[in-house]
């Protein structure tokens, strides 16, 4: 299975560090034909009208799409959350918002850059990970096929923050700006599963 990092902007050199820690060469992803040649995606943090608008001018927003709707695996970090959801209560005119998960994001939602914080989530089975949250989006409506794996509580009530529908996971967070590598890890067995699924 081959693994690619959207490489349009934000951070994609901490994403494939990230997954060469868990022996996984990630290809960056800027053309179609790079695109074409992997068989999983990380769509990485940044700011998410920039990469909408390089989404768009680069000629990758609708084959990425396409993909996508076909299957193809994906891990959406905060700005990359943002494009996936089905809904962006705050976005810019045209701004694009795939409907790959079935939630409705606040951009911005927990501060602007200088609200930033760290904290940490338990995931299903205890495991807790560092969390860090730059700008992050916050899941304001999630649908019934989605499926939340982990929440934080900021004081104003619980809110999802790491979620999967199907092969798709989106994260709020930053995963890779930690040395914790647990989302990795999960986004990597979904991958696999599902590509082994379609392989068949």
């Amino acid at each position: 299975m081959r693994v690619g990092v959207l490489a349009l902007q934000g951070d994609v050199s901490e994403h494939r560090a990230a997954l060469a820690d868990l022996g996984v060469d990630a290809a960056p992803v800027r053309s179609v034909a790079e695109l074409a040649a992997v068989d999983a995606i990380v769509l990485p943090g940044g700011e998410s009208t920039a990469i909408a608008h390089l989404l768009v001018t680069s000629g990758l927003l609708g084959p990425l799409e396409a993909r996508l709707r076909a299957g193809m695996p994906a891990l959406g970090t905060c700005a990359g959350l943002v494009l996936l959801a089905s809904s962006i209560a705050d976005g810019r005119d045209g701004q694009p918002a795939l409907g790959l998960l079935d939630v409705t994001v606040v951009r911005n939602g927990y501060g602007r850059q200088i609200a930033s914080f760290e904290s940490s989530t338990e995931l299903a089975g205890g495991v807790r990970v560092p969390t860090v949250f730059i700008r992050a989006p916050r899941i304001t409506e999630a649908g019934d096929d989605v499926e939340v794996l982990a929440t934080i509580d900021v004081g104003d009530g619980v809110h999802p923050v790491l979620v999967r529908q199907g092969p798709v996971l989106g994260a709020s967070f930053h995963p890779e700006l930690t040395a914790d590598r647990t989302v990795h890890a999960l986004f990597l067995d979904v991958a696999s599963a599902s590509h082994a699924a379609l392989s068949n």
